[in-house]
C-alpha cells in the first residue's frame, strides 16, 4: 500500500500509555501513513538528556518513530541532531491507535535496542515486564508481546530491521 501523501506534514501528538495512564505526550510531525504503518519524527521529547549506558538520548536528537497498527512493537530511529544514527530503540507495544490527532501506544514494559552498526542488540527490561503482572491479567497480550520481542530481535541479528522500515 503506498503512502498517504496527503497526511505527510500534520501534526500529531503522541501518547504513550503504561498501565492505564499518559506516561509522556510530546508532538511529532507525520511523516507517512500507509494504513499499516504511521511513520512520525520528533525531537527526543523528556527534559534534558538521559543516559541509559549503551546510548545517550539528548536534546537535539531526532527520532522517525514507526508504529503499526496490526503489529506489538513500535521501531524508533535515533539521529543527533546533525544526522548521525545512533541506531534503534523498538519498543513493545498494543497495536497503534490513531485517533483525533492522537497516536496512542500502549507501552508493554518490554524493549530492544540496536546499535547502529548493528554490533549491539540488548532486550531490555525483562525484569520490568515481569513485575508487570501482564501474564496474569492478559496471558494472550503477554504472549503477544514476547512473541514481538523475539521478532524483533530475530529481525535485528539479521539485517531485517532495516528492511522492514523502508
Amino acid at each position: 500500500m503506498s503512502a498517504r501523501s496527503a497526511d505527510a506534514g500534520t501534526a500529531l501528538t503522541v501518547a504513550l500509555v503504561k498501565e492505564g495512564r499518559v506516561k509522556i505526550r510530546y508532538p511529532a510531525e507525520q511523516v507517512a501513513d500507509d494504513g499499516d504503518r504511521i511513520t512520525v519524527r520528533a525531537p527526543w521529547a523528556a527534559p534534558g538528556a538521559r543516559d541509559f549506558g549503551f546510548v545517550r538520548f539528548e536534546p537535539g536528537d531526532v527520532l522517525t518513530e514507526h508504529y503499526w497498527r496490526d503489529r506489538w512493537y513500535a521501531v524508533k530511529e535515533v539521529r543527533t541532531g546533525a544526522g548521525e544514527l545512533k541506531g534503534w530503540y523498538c519498543d513493545v507495544t498494543r497495536p497503534a491507535v490513531l485517533r483525533e490527532g492522537e497516536l496512542l501506544v500502549e507501552d508493554l514494559d518490554l524493549d530492544l535496542w540496536v546499535s547502529a552498526d548493528g554490533a549491539s542488540v540488548l532486550r531490555l527490561d525483562e525484569d520490568e515486564f515481569e513485575e508487570s503482572g501482564l501474564a496474569g491479567r492478559d496471558a494472550p497480550a503477554a504472549e503477544a508481546a514476547l512473541r514481538a520481542l523475539d521478532e524483533l530481535e530475530h529481525l535485528a541479528r539479521t539485517g531485517g530491521l532495516t528492511a522492514l522500515l523502508t
